[in-house]
């Protein structure tokens, strides 16, 4: 039987998704360090290896049955996929955020009003709901520089700890949605391949649950 095709992010996310299969399979899953595609025969799935911006839209067109990708973009995409399960991993914060100087009602009384981000579709929805209009500065870089050097208000971004924050001298304004990864599906194989994606589904919530954890000699 065609084993299903997963879909995993690389950069920081990596080693929390590797961690969390591992568990799945009750052993280390071992990934080679330049190998993009893992068709490795002993393991239950065929593996692809993208940016993590890549990873939604190689399960949107069939490349992968399934990917696992975080929340943010999702929301700034908004690939045409199934979102099936809530992975607890990567967990951080969307927040608006600017100088410390300023509260989030002098910044929206403010006529004209610029916001920093790297995400312009998601930050448009939000400033749109609060009824607001703004220019938005779309960046790729250190989102946080933006203020100091005069070319936005305020800044969108994710934030953990916040420590990047209060090293530039930028506080939260507002939290705008809680984010972490996500298990996402392919439309198609949901229909073709559901009692597979059922299983699977069904080991993470397990493996997340810590119903699954491997056994640890004392």
């Amino acid at each position: 039987m065609k084993r299903l095709t997963l879909t995993l992010p690389t950069g920081r996310l990596k080693d929390d998704v590797v961690e969390l299969l591992s568990r799945v399979l009750s052993r280390p899953l071992a990934l080679p360090s330049r190998q993009l595609v893992v068709d490795d025969p002993s393991l239950p799935w065929r593996i692809i290896l993208s940016h993590p911006k890549d990873v939604a839209t190689y399960v949107e067109h069939g490349a992968a049955d399934l990917g696992l990708v975080g929340k943010d973009i999702l929301l700034e995409r908004e690939n045409e996929v199934y979102e099936l399960l809530d992975l607890r991993i990567g967990k951080c914060v969307m927040v608006l955020a600017g100088p410390e100087h300023l509260t989030r009602e002098i910044l929206f009384r403010r006529e004209h009003l610029c916001i920093a981000t790297k995400y312009p579709h998601v930050t448009r929805r939000y400033l749109q709901e609060k009824g607001l209009n703004a220019d938005i500065v779309a960046l790729y870089g250190s989102i946080e520089l933006a203020p100091a050097i005069g070319i936005a208000d305020a800044i969108v971004d994710l934030v953990s700890t916040g420590k990047t924050l209060r090293e530039n001298r930028l506080h939260v304004l507002e939290e705008i949605t809680p984010i972490s990864t996500r298990l996402v599906a392919n439309r198609v194989s949901m229909k073709t391949r559901t009692l597979e994606i059922e299983n699977f589904v069904k080991t993470l919530e397990e493996v997340i649950s810590g119903e699954n954890r491997p056994e640890t000699s004392e």
